[in-house]
């Protein structure tokens, strides 16, 4: 299941007005004419790249037994099995959230994440989905290595 994230107006304002600078900064430089001037251009013109691959690409997606996290050019892989918990959160500090009304969640060994879905219910439903299907399956399937469960050879 895919989820968008929620987009502050004030961040999307400032991520598109400094694409805008930017841009304008490339293009005051290409008048120079230079070689030096020219190759500035360039990679003034390519460092817009990240707000806007940024603000079109922020994304949460439930597959399976998989939390996938998208943020521009930046990935996150976190197994719903290692979710301890999931929080609200107004924190300002990074992370692939574009808006400061956020989720933290807590995973793996002392790690935690920033997202800001824009339907928060809907993903922690998706997510206890998948925990509660993750659960059953692994109650389903018995582990090979428990004492006591005949194995293939024994049978």
């Amino acid at each position: 299941m895919l989820f968008r994230s929620k987009i502050d107006p004030w961040l999307a304002i400032v991520l598109i007005g400094t694409v805008i600078i930017t841009l304008a900064a490339a293009v005051a430089t290409l008048q120079r004419a230079s070689g030096v001037a020219l190759l500035l251009a360039i990679s003034i013109a390519i460092s817009t790249v990240l707000p806007i691959w940024t603000l079109a690409f922020t994304i949460y997606m439930v597959e399976g037994k998989t939390l996938l996290i998208r943020s521009g050019p930046f990935r996150w892989r976190i197994p719903v099995s290692s979710i301890r918990r999931i929080e609200p959160s107004n924190s300002v500090l990074s992370g692939p959230a574009l808006s400061l009304v956020r989720l933290r969640i807590e995973y793996g060994t002392g790690q935690s994440i920033l997202v800001s879905p824009a339907d928060q219910q809907g993903f922690l439903r998706a997510i206890e989905s998948a925990k509660n299907a993750s659960t059953a399956q692994s109650l389903a399937q018995p582990d090979a290595r428990q004492p006591g469960t005949p194995s293939a050879a024994s049978k």
